[in-house]
């Protein structure tokens, strides 16, 4: 529970939305998002783990919250063709463009490209490899993978992407 001294310490870090005065105490509420600085000098968007619960369905969370991932060949949008953008499910960031997008076999939507300043990528050592995460660079949210094994006579880059992480909004 934060008190008026612990208040105004994180005030500086977390910008509340409610804020209330309940029989002369300082309730917090941390029903919504907050915004801070990494280390990069990049605005970052969190979330809790509460909202986000409510907001995402169990596999959206898993995936973009724990790193887990989406059932090859039966996943949203790996035959979607239509154009639009595919956004993050957290925090609806634009990340990749329908144009970028192609069919890698791989059983998970594929894109050569993401969008400019849209993706961060770590090392991952899990499951007994070494493979490059793709995260939203808004919201950290787990994206999938990023392989140098795509479209030569384009960036070269297979982004192997997890439906659960993405939404998609059509083109008019």
């Amino acid at each position: 529970m934060f008190n008026s001294r612990t208040f105004s310490a994180a005030s500086s870090a977390v910008k509340p939305k409610f804020v209330h005065i309940y029989r002369r105490k300082l309730i917090y509420s941390l029903q919504t998002t907050f915004t801070t600085t990494s280390n990069s000098g990049k605005m970052e968007t969190k979330f809790t783990k509460e909202e986000l619960k409510k907001r995402l369905t169990a596999e959206q969370y898993n995936v973009t919250q724990n790193g887990s991932t989406d059932p090859p060949f039966s996943n949203e949008y790996y035959l979607n063709k239509e154009a639009g953008e595919y956004l993050c499910v957290v925090c609806h960031q634009k990340l990749f463009a329908s144009n970028t997008k192609y069919d890698s076999g791989s059983g998970w939507p594929a894109f050569y490209d993401c969008e400019t300043g849209s993706c961060s990528s770590n090392t991952d050592k899990t499951h007994g490899m070494t493979r490059t995460e793709v995260t939203c660079s808004k919201c950290k949210a787990h994206l999938g993978h990023v392989f140098d094994d795509g479209p030569q006579n384009k960036t070269g880059k297979r982004y192997c992407i997890n439906s659960s992480s993405l939404t998609f909004t059509k083109s008019e």
